[in-house]
């Protein structure tokens, strides 16, 4: 994708929820086709979503698109990662260069790849494959002082969501959304304490692979910033806590629902940012598809305040948006149970109506 100038939107973003009607008649259209009633399980509730979220269009994800949030965080310095914070250039080099997790996987399920520096703390040369949206060379350190300003959180919400538009504009059908930033476990740790009651030792994980000392290490950090700030407003707590990264998936999210377009949700990072959105714009839930279950401590109670039950458990904890990718087949899938045939289509033709009736009642057991 080319390099995109953003347009700032309208902040909130005017998002309508979901209307609620047309879902019986899609459970008993999905009913109807050639199958035992339910035998395709959550499949069909997910076809049931995306019915929604299309309506009165019939649903489409022919397209797909996985954006790749990157920047840095101030509190990396504070050595909450087991890596330097020149990681994350290097690892966007990689994406850029085609060699990446996610360019592997989004290769194997066919989803275009966008990556956008959101923040990178590094003068990033202009290329075709990037999108230049740096709000600024890096998030201010969370310990000491807010992470952002109001007016950049903003920015970042507002940014992401007319490239997420844009992209829809241009034809795109789902929209996913990733991440990389070193630190960034931290900060999404921070926001999903501040948003919910659950006790910040519970959000603070391993992250890119931290040992049991590493983990007491960040706790403590992250318990530093969380005192520096008792911020609780969902706009407040991203600016005090989270990073360009994290906001602009807030923003992805609030785009691709206010354009009514599924959003996949990747792991615990990106859940954090769609937490921050949910709690900005309630209808915004309707909209999120939650593809995975990560290995993260904190994302399963993250899930659950969001209330959302993810399709995939693989044990994933990358980032990158690799779980999401791996739920855009699900979603294909999804969409092409209501183009299956209908029960009726593939009953003998020549059953009298009981008996007819008898037939289809033993399918559906």
């Amino acid at each position: 994708m080319p390099s995109h100038s953003p347009s700032i939107e309208p902040f909130p973003l005017p998002i309508a929820p979901l209307d609620r009607a047309p879902a019986q008649l899609l459970r008993a259209r999905i009913d109807g086709k050639a199958k035992p009633r339910g035998s395709l399980g959550r499949l069909e509730e997910l076809a049931i979503q995306l019915g929604l979220i299309w309506h009165p269009l019939p649903p489409r994800a022919e397209r797909a698109v996985v954006f790749v949030f990157a920047a840095d965080h101030g509190m990396a310095a504070e050595g909450v990662s087991l890596y330097p914070a020149s990681v994350t250039r290097a690892m966007v080099e990689t994406y850029l260069a085609g060699r990446a997790g996610i360019n592997v996987l989004a290769r194997a399920t066919n989803v275009e790849l966008c990556v956008v520096d959101a923040g990178i703390d590094s003068e990033m040369p202009a290329r075709p494959d990037l999108i230049d949206a740096k709000i600024r060379r890096g998030s201010r350190n969370a310990t000491r002082e807010a992470a952002m300003t109001i007016e950049e959180a903003r920015a970042a919400i507002a940014a992401a969501a007319s490239i997420v538009g844009a992209s829809i504009d241009a034809g795109t059908d789902v929209v996913a959304i990733g991440e990389m930033g070193i630190g960034n476990t931290t900060s999404a740790a921070l926001l999903m304490h501040r948003l919910t009651s659950v006790p910040l030792a519970d959000c603070v994980g391993a992250g890119a692979g931290l040992d049991a000392a590493g983990i007491a290490r960040k706790l403590t950090v992250a318990q530093r910033a969380s005192r520096r700030s008792n911020a609780t407003a969902p706009l407040d707590v991203l600016a005090e806590f989270g990073g360009y990264d994290i906001a602009m998936m807030a923003g992805a999210v609030l785009g691709a629902a206010a354009r009514r377009r599924p959003v996949v949700i990747d792991g615990f990072i990106a859940a954090a940012a769609a937490l921050v959105a949910v709690r900005l714009q309630p209808a915004a839930r309707d909209y999120c598809v939650f593809s995975h279950r990560s290995a993260e401590r904190g994302h399963a109670a993250l899930l659950q305040a969001l209330d959302a039950e993810p399709y995939l458990d693989l044990g994933f904890r990358l980032g990158e948006g690799t779980g999401a990718v791996m739920a855009v087949p699900l979603i294909r899938a999804a969409v092409g149970i209501l183009e299956m045939a209908d029960l009726i289509e593939v009953l003998p033709g020549g059953l009298p109506a009981a008996e007819l009736a008898a037939s289809a009642k033993r399918l559906v057991r």
